[in-house]
């Protein structure tokens, strides 16, 4: 079908958009995005052993996918990962531990630990397999010296609320970590390290996928403070003396430590986009990917694309009706009502508001992880009706958006979507489809 072809118009655009986010997260699934670029037995040495270490969302996920298709001998396979709570997934020659996220706690600290130990006294025929997704910089927080759990959790929290990006955020705390910023793949010299990402930051730096545990840190302890400074965020001052004395300094571009490690992309968000737009023409709708790595206050954004999906209703401009309106990346929500934040629901409630109840408009969005920040849920959608079935329930959309409270909104309505625990985390994901 050609894209001169798409103009159909789904007759449950609800269910349309969710089959769209459904094939974004299936895009991602580590059992698919992760064997391609297993080790190949004979890249080991003689007596070589491929060792898994792995944070994230996606960790076990992922070393499930590297036990099934290791074609090497089993008894030269063996790893070490951690994963959020309920993100387990069994392995047998590969341990599976589970931390908290996103706020880190006693578990992730042990964890941490542990793994710093496991890949202690590695040989050069060994590889080293590292399993990097999404939410590993709190599963993995364990604090340099003169720094506690308590620290890092104050810190945690301070960052989470401050609207700071994902990458600011990752930037300090590389800063005050014992093992992020390049840390544990200098732990495993002499072996060789490959790091497989699945990312969850705009723009799939590795640095900033669970603050690049693996890979050469080109920031400085003085941007860490100079992001603390912009977001009047208070640090202890145990905190504050390791980046003001440069204790905090991680590994850098050229360090010999680091020498012949590689990263591979094995997902994205871009990926994820170019999946759902896929299904979508299979459906004969036309579709456009805005981006991949919009970022900014989750409001803000909501507002910019309702905006833009009013004047394609209104006006068939930039693009003719019927479409849909992909996009990604990762939003902030600075916390200042007493609700409970996430940036999905935040952002489609203002996107919500915005339409004004246009007939022709729908929208979801949700996190690919299946969870909008603290949350078990990944996000919520909206349609015509959603503002007038509030009004007349008696909530205030826009009282809502004050007080953070997109989950209360949408979970009252019904509009929440759940999907249970994906395996996977490519980031945010929106779907915007505008009628005839």
């Amino acid at each position: 079908m050609s894209a001169t072809d798409l103009s159909s118009h789904p007759s449950d655009p609800r269910a349309f958009l969710r089959r769209l986010f459904d094939a974004a997260i299936a895009s991602a699934q580590p059992a698919l995005c992760v064997p391609p670029h297993l080790p190949h037995p004979d890249e080991l040495g003689a007596s070589g052993r491929l060792i898994v270490i792995g944070a994230g969302k996606a960790s076990a996920a992922m070393a499930r996918a590297v036990e099934d298709h290791w074609t090497g001998p089993p008894e030269r396979l063996r790893g070490l990962v951690v994963t959020r709570y309920g993100y387990e997934v069994p392995c047998k020659r590969i341990e599976i531990l589970s931390a908290a996220h996103p706020v880190p706690d006693a578990a992730g600290l042990a964890a941490a630990q542990r793994m710093l130990q496991f890949v202690g006294g590695l040989r050069s025929d060994d590889i080293v397999l590292a399993l990097i997704s999404g939410g590993g910089s709190a599963l993995l927080p364990l604090p340099l010296p003169g720094l506690t759990l308590e620290h890092k959790q104050a810190v945690n929290r301070a960052l989470l609320a401050s609207g700071a990006t994902i990458s600011e955020m990752n930037c300090v705390r590389r800063h005050l970590s014992a093992i992020k910023g390049g840390r544990l793949a200098t732990a495993c010299a002499p072996a060789r390290v490959r790091t497989l990402l699945l990312s969850d930051v705009p723009g799939d730096d590795p640095i900033d996928i669970a603050s690049g545990p693996t890979v050469a840190d080109p920031t400085t302890c003085a941007d860490a403070l100079a992001i603390v400074a912009r977001h009047g965020i208070v640090l202890p001052a145990e905190v504050r003396a390791v980046l003001e004395t440069g204790t905090g300094e991680s590994p850098k571009p050229g360090d010999p430590r680091l020498a012949g490690g590689e990263q591979r992309m094995v997902a994205t968000p871009q990926m994820a986009l170019e999946a759902a737009a896929s299904a979508a023409r299979a459906e004969g709708v036309a579709v456009h990917i805005l981006s991949d790595a919009i970022e900014g206050e989750a409001r803000d954004v909501g507002s910019v694309l309702g905006a833009l999906a009013r004047q394609v209703a209104g006006r068939g401009q930039p693009f003719p009706r019927p479409c849909v309106l992909l996009s990604g990346g990762e939003t902030t929500v600075t916390l200042r009502g007493q609700g409970r934040g996430g940036r999905n629901v935040e952002c489609l409630l203002a996107m919500a508001i915005a339409c004004q109840g246009d007939v022709r408009i729908h929208a979801l969005a949700g996190d690919t992880d299946g969870v909008d920040g603290a949350e078990e849920i990944a996000g919520a959608t909206f349609g015509p009706e959603t503002l007038a079935r509030a009004w007349a329930a008696g909530l205030k959309p826009r009282d809502s958006l004050a007080a953070n409270d997109g989950h209360g909104f949408f979970q009252f309505l019904g509009e929440s979507v759940v999907t249970g625990p994906t395996l996977t985390n490519v980031n945010d994901f929106r779907a915007i489809l505008i009628g005839p």
